[in-house]
C-alpha cells in the first residue's frame, strides 16, 4: 500500500501519512528497492488507533501513546490511557460540585451590591466574618478585590461581594475552599448564575463526548495491539 493510498482512506495527503511515519506513529515500514514505503493492514490499523484516540486524548498524548506502543512498552502506554480517564473523572466531580452548588445556590443567591464598593471591615461586618477570612479567601482565588492605588487598601465591588456571600453560604454548607474556589471560577467564567446554568449543560455533553471518544479510541487501539501481537516484530 503506497502512502497516497493509505492517505486517500482518512481523508488525509501522503504528506501527512509520511509525518505520522517519521514521528514514530506508525510502525516501521519496509522499503521498495526504489526507497519507497510499503504500508500493510498493520499501518492502516495504527492510524485507525491515532486518529481515534486523538480525539479524545489530544494530539500529543495519542501521538506518545502510539510511539509507546511501536516501541513495545506497553506500561507507558497503558499509564498514559489511565492518566486521561483520572483526569476525565476528576473533572466530572468538579463540574457535579459545581451543579450541587448552584442548585443548593438557587433559591438563596445575595442581593446585588448598590453604591460605593465596600471596605474589608464594611464586607467583613455584613456577612459576619472576620476579615482575616476574607484574606484568606482571596488567597484561594475565590475573591479578587481591586486596591487603591495610593493606600493599597482593598476595594470590593459588586461582583466581589457577591462572590463573598456565595462563598459564606458554600462553607456554612461544609465546602472545602477548593470546592469553593471552583465554584466560583465558573461562575466569573459563564458570566453569572444564569449563563452558568447553560454552561453546565454544555459542559456536561462534551464530558460525555470526551468518554465515548476515549472509549472509540481504546477499541481501535485494542484492534491494532491485537494485530501486532499476531505480527512478528524485530527485537528494538
Amino acid at each position: 500500500m503506497r502512502p497516497i493510498d493509505l492517505a486517500r482512506e482518512h481523508g488525509l495527503s501522503a504528506q501527512a501519512i509520511r509525518n505520522y511515519d517519521d514521528a514514530g506513529i506508525l510502525p516501521p515500514a519496509e522499503r521498495s528497492e526504489a526507497g519507497y514505503r510499503r504500508y500493510t493492514a498493520l499501518h492502516a490499523q495504527a492510524l485507525r488507533a491515532f486518529l481515534a484516540l486523538r480525539a479524545g486524548h489530544g494530539h500529543r498524548q495519542a501521538t506518545d501513546i502510539l510511539r509507546a506502543t511501536n516501541r513495545g512498552d506497553s506500561e507507558s502506554a497503558y499509564r498514559l490511557i489511565d492518566a486521561a480517564h483520572v483526569a476525565l473523572l476528576t473533572e466530572r466531580d468538579t463540574r457535579s460540585e459545581v451543579a450541587t452548588a448552584l442548585g443548593g445556590l438557587a433559591r438563596t443567591m445575595p442581593t446585588p451590591l448598590h453604591g460605593r464598593p465596600l471596605t474589608v471591615g464594611e464586607l467583613a461586618r455584613r456577612l459576619g466574618v472576620h476579615a482575616a477570612t476574607l484574606r484568606m479567601w482571596e488567597s484561594h482565588g475565590i475573591l479578587r478585590p481591586d486596591r487603591d492605588r495610593a493606600t493599597g487598601y482593598r476595594h470590593y465591588g459588586p461582583d466581589c461581594v457577591r462572590d463573598a456571600e456565595i462563598a459564606r453560604q458554600l462553607r456554612r454548607g461544609g465546602y472545602r475552599l477548593s470546592q469553593v474556589a471552583r465554584f466560583v471560577e465558573s461562575l466569573r467564567a459563564a458570566g453569572g448564575a444564569d449563563a452558568l446554568s447553560a454552561f453546565l449543560d454544555s459542559w456536561q455533553d462534551r464530558l460525555t463526548m470526551r468518554s465515548r471518544n476515549l472509549l472509540a479510541g481504546a477499541a481501535q487501539l485494542d484492534t491494532y495491539l491485537a494485530m501486532l501481537d499476531r505480527t512478528p516484530r524485530d527485537p528494538v
